[in-house]
């Protein structure tokens, strides 16, 4: 049987100013050019859209991750999408490789919102009929959505890296309990053992650390830290529990390098070899920390995914063809 040929005539593919890059990427491997559209700030501070070619019964995928500035660029993603579907586009897709505000999933104390929720919630309300994200901080978001939301996993990219440096004697490390399923995943690629860091949390709002103990045999071994963000770099103190319990060296794997404040110092001084990331958001040169970021494209996997829901195919398919069950 002759394999169906993909088509893209209804297909339209949308850059924000978050990360263009990345859009390019996936329109090169797609082979489509992205659609017209100006995006300018007014003196205001107001942001403004004009979409420059006709979306009217289009599939219209948005590319823009809600990372800094936070606030800007989620505001920007809602009036690209209002301005899609004033236009009479058929479908709008948000693709927000990293979704902002998913830190603040539930209460952690009293009066606090669940801003997680409302993002989610204001999506829904502007006219998104789907969100695609990778690698949230909860899973559990996805059921915060009232439409269609694949969560996607920058695994098997990460994985695939670090199988090919062949390592003698290595570990994944879990850096705390809730990222033991993400560290599972590791293990089922890399055939390697996992270990577990606990750490308990203390102050108002359980915003101090204090880690103890490290559930696993690491003494002599390649330690592979595994997460699904890296912001202030608290994982990078983290590094130096390893090392006392006798790591050799330590790699870390991170979906997203949003790397605020002191973390790239942090990272340039520490002794850690590597930190490989994704491309889900800008790692512009002064965040490379001296060539210890190792950034690689999730434009691949976008890409597939955006052509399986443009034709109305599976989209888990892709990961168990990884070795993955899904969702992640």
């Amino acid at each position: 049987m002759v394999a169906k040929a993909p088509s893209f005539n209804g297909l339209k593919l949308i850059a924000g100013r978050a990360n263009p890059e990345l859009a390019k990427e996936i329109a090169a491997a797609l082979g489509v050019q992205l659609c017209d559209i100006r995006i300018s700030t007014f003196p205001n501070s107001e942001t403004h859209v004009q979409i420059e070619e006709s979306v009217r019964g289009k599939d219209v995928f948005i590319v823009q991750p809600t990372c800094l500035p936070a606030n800007e660029n989620l505001i920007e993603l809602l009036v690209i999408i209002d301005a899609c579907r004033r236009a009479s586009a058929r479908q709008i897709t948000a693709i927000v490789p990293y979704f902002g505000y998913a830190r603040q999933d539930h209460k952690s104390t009293g009066r606090e919102p669940v801003t997680a929720k409302m993002v989610a919630d204001i999506l829904t309300t502007v006219g998104t009929n789907r969100v695609v994200s990778v690698d949230l901080h909860a899973p559990q978001i996805q059921g915060f959505f009232s439409i269609p939301m694949d969560h996607l996993t920058a695994v098997p990219t990460l994985a695939s890296y670090l199988k090919k440096k062949e390592f003698k004697d290595a570990v994944i490390v879990s850096p705390d309990a809730g990222r033991v399923k993400m560290a599972e995943k590791y293990t089922d690629i890399l055939q390697i053992p996992m270990v577990v860091m606990t750490k308990r949390r203390k102050g108002i709002g359980g915003n101090e650390l204090e880690f103890y103990d490290v559930v696993g045999n690491i003494a002599g071994k390649t330690a592979i830290v595994i997460d699904d963000v890296i912001s202030a770099g608290s994982i990078i103190k983290e590094v130096e529990i390893l090392f006392k319990t006798g790591a050799k060296e330590v790699y870390l794997a991170i979906t997203h390098p949003i790397l605020v404040g002191d973390a790239v110092e942090l990272l340039r001084a520490s002794p850690i070899k590597e930190l490989i990331a994704t491309n889900t958001v800008p790692v512009p040169e002064e965040k490379m920390a001296g060539g210890k970021v190792k950034v690689l494209s999730i434009a691949p996997l976008l890409s597939k995914v955006i052509l399986a829901i443009h034709e109305n195919d599976s989209v888990s398919q892709i990961f168990r063809e990884e070795k993955l069950e899904f969702p992640v």
